[in-house]
């Protein structure tokens, strides 16, 4: 385990705040607590590339179930964990279809919260590095000039420069030269490698 990995825990509960802080501690992990929703929510810029959060169901300001809402829609990519001793089927299923790693009931077993703790700060890393990648990519495709743009674009649906340099009305030579530029700026070696760089450039993160 390494001593990045950050766990967020909100919970309104200061008796399960202690005990979620001891075992993870003892994991070598950072604990950070909050024992509400607005607090947590105020502080959500700590995040790092290894983080995850256990949250209560039932708070008395905002409950999980909408903070995890507002993780969404602030974009935040942070992995989440329910911890609550008031779910139900119904709960559970709409945490997990939102994107929740796991949906665990009070009491829980050590091993089995280290478990989903575990796999959400992989999902967490992962995350992250698709995140890398993607605004990597965005910085790229930006140094393009808007000719390059176009030749990309037609170059990535198969068309032939012959084809392109008919459709933009320039030379074939001119086509040669923007799509050698295109492969350079972009450092791809191929054409599948600039499908993926392209695809990667227009995926929000």
């Amino acid at each position: 385990m390494k001593m990045h990995d950050t766990v967020f825990v909100v919970d309104d509960d200061p008796a399960i705040r202690d005990s979620l802080s001891l075992l993870l501690e003892q994991e070598d992990m950072t604990v950070v607590s909050y024992e509400s929703a607005a607090e947590f929510l105020k502080n959500i810029d700590a995040l790092v590339p290894r983080c995850c959060a256990i949250i209560d169901i039932r708070m008395p300001d905002i409950d999980g179930l909408q903070l995890q809402a507002e993780i969404i829609n602030r974009g935040i990519l942070l992995p989440v964990i329910f911890l609550t001793g008031h779910g139900d089927i119904p709960m559970s299923v709409r945490a997990i279809k939102s994107g929740a790693v796991d949906f665990l009931t009070k009491p829980v077993s050590g091993h089995t919260l280290l478990e989903s703790v575990h796999v959400a700060l992989l999902e967490s890393e992962r995350l992250f590095s698709q995140a890398e990648a993607n605004h990597s990519a965005r910085s790229v495709l930006e140094s393009l000039t808007d000719r390059e743009r176009e030749v990309m674009s037609l170059a990535i649906e198969g068309r032939s420069n012959k084809e392109i340099a008919r459709q933009l009305g320039i030379s074939h030579r001119t086509v040669e030269i923007h799509r050698a530029r295109v492969m350079h700026k972009t450092g791809a070696d191929s054409l599948v490698e600039l499908v993926r760089i392209a695809e990667l450039g227009t995926i929000p993160s």
